[in-house]
């Protein structure tokens, strides 16, 4: 209940969080299209989020947490604080110098990120500038990370949840009041980025004060503690990062194609909205909990708890992946075509789309798994994962990707994190970290069926709502939310029929004693 709970409340900042970002995505589609200036600032914009991803939340956060929580499970606040605090001296320095590098050596590092865009000088130069504009984000934004695992550690995961509600708001708001001062609107967001990592971290800032677990800065030291964070984020770096680092693979590909770049983009923001909202919500959760459990020798509850984690994120996923498949382009139809955006944008988008959702159980049972060998503090083993799961990616976009164009390198994606789970789970079984309860085997089964019945019922659905996807936005709209409970419906209604996480029984029992 403890990891339903915090998973719930993490979920339900990361839906609203994903639906501002829907909102701030209308807005960019319907005003930069899928154009060169898109282009551009999706790549200034991606730059410093994988950093963020993979070194601050990725790399850092999986480090830092399991060390963090262990400390104030067994040594205390005070142990912990001053932890935090030689962390955060020592990263804000390091922040710094890489910032400063980046920002310098762009011209020659854009050629690395983006090498198809050196054909078009506009388009090259307008990349180098709105970059340059966005990289002080990852500053502020690494530093919102550390402040958030010393919150999550604490169980306290509401205000670390609403930062990405934050940044949506700031790219929403701040350029409807600068663009006119501005050279273009790919200039003002770029700003706007940036000026969401500051707010985000002063709204931290407050919460860790008010609770006492402000960090301090003090003289950066390479202290043994230091030492060994360090040791253990470099491998992390990429054991938890790797559908991210064949996103990043995939940009440098696509930059070849026309709008390729923006194709992906679109298509993976639809896709991270479950992942957000069931992946990290139960991994962040899941981290701090498994931490305390290892460090207190509470093995079989920790192996509990991850059981109990999968089957709730594939609860939720393998009928998120079988609704985004079948209805794949009516939804990319009601939320991008508009303005600049047409039916061409939106052929190409929902084929990207489809080869993304292919793997989004993986990605979401990825962020379940990796938490296993953090709580161990055992980061070699994903790092070597890893490598396998990126060579097999980089395999296959060069496989798909004249066939296949842009969709391929999505589908290479999925196939990468396909690898990526059946290498960990294979790994923890024979470690005994994990054991695959034979009621979890039952309940994925059951879940199965479920999301089959729902798939068909979209099917059907999407023939007759075809037509209606021609009218105006609103009766679209309205289309897409009514094919969207129809499917739920049919789910809950099925999941309920098949006692799926013995959710029948438990509705029995209430009713039982209710009548009693």
């Amino acid at each position: 209940m403890s990891l339903i709970k915090s998973t719930a409340t993490i979920g339900g900042y990361t839906l609203l969080s994903r639906i501002l970002g829907f909102a701030r995505d209308v807005t960019i589609a319907a005003a930069l299209g899928a154009s060169y200036r898109s282009d551009a600032f999706f790549v200034a914009f991606k730059l410093p989020n994988y950093l963020r991803r993979l070194f601050a939340e990725g790399a850092f956060n999986s480090a830092f947490v399991p060390m963090f929580a262990g400390m104030l499970a067994v040594d205390g606040k005070e142990k912990a604080n001053h932890f935090s605090s030689e962390a955060m001296s020592f990263l804000l320095v390091i922040l710094l110098a890489v910032t400063a590098l980046f920002m310098i050596f762009m011209p020659q590092l854009m050629v690395v990120l983006a090498p198809g865009f050196s054909d078009d000088p506009a388009k090259f130069q307008l990349t180098i500038t709105l970059t340059r504009i966005t990289m002080p984000y990852i500053v502020f934004i690494s530093l919102v990370s550390l402040l958030g695992g010393v919150l999550n550690s604490s169980d306290k995961f509401a205000a670390v949840a609403t930062t990405p509600v934050i940044m949506n708001l700031c790219l929403i708001i701040i350029p409807y009041f600068i663009d006119p001062i501005t050279e273009s609107g790919a200039h003002s967001l770029a700003i706007a980025v940036m000026s969401s990592g500051v707010a985000q971290w002063l709204w931290l800032v407050y919460f860790c004060h008010k609770r006492g677990m402000l960090p301090r800065l003090v003289r950066p030291r390479l202290t043994p503690d230091v030492k060994k964070l360090l040791l253990l984020i470099a491998p992390v770096a990429l054991g938890a990062g790797v559908a991210q680092i064949n996103l990043f693979i995939d940009t440098i590909i696509a930059s070849y194609f026309n709008s390729g770049v923006s194709y992906l983009y679109y298509a993976d923001r639809i896709n991270e909205l479950p992942l957000a909202v069931i992946g990290i919500a139960v991994g962040t959760a899941l981290l701090p909990m498994l931490s305390r459990q290892i460090r207190e020798g509470k093995y079989e509850e920790a192996s509990k708890s991850q059981n109990n984690a999968i089957a709730l994120s594939l609860l939720l996923s393998i009928p998120a992946t079988v609704a985004l498949v079948m209805i794949a382009e009516p939804i990319i139809t009601v939320m991008f075509q508009r303005g600049e955006f047409g039916v061409l944008e939106t052929t190409a988008t929902y084929r990207a789309l489809i080869a993304f959702a292919v793997g989004l159980p993986a990605f979401i049972l990825v962020k379940i798994l990796a938490p296993a060998f953090f709580a161990h503090q055992d980061t070699k083993t994903p790092f070597k994962i890893a490598m396998v799961c990126i060579g097999v990616n980089l395999f296959f976009n060069l496989a798909l990707m004249s066939s296949l164009r842009h969709v391929g390198m999505a589908l290479a994606t999925s196939i990468a994190g396909w690898v990526n789970v059946i290498f960990m789970i294979f790994i923890l079984t024979r470690r005994s970290w994990f054991i695959i309860e034979s009621d979890l085997i039952r309940q994925v089964g059951r879940i199965m069926l479920a999301s089959l019945a729902m798939g068909i019922s979209l099917y059907y659905m999407q023939g007759i709502a075809h037509t209606y996807m021609q009218s105006r936005e609103l009766v679209r709209f309205f289309v897409l939310v009514a094919m969207a409970a129809l499917g739920a419906s049919v789910y809950g209604a099925a999941a309920l029929i098949l006692n799926v996480m013995r959710c029948r029984t438990r509705i029995y029992s209430k009713w039982k004693a209710i009548a009693r």
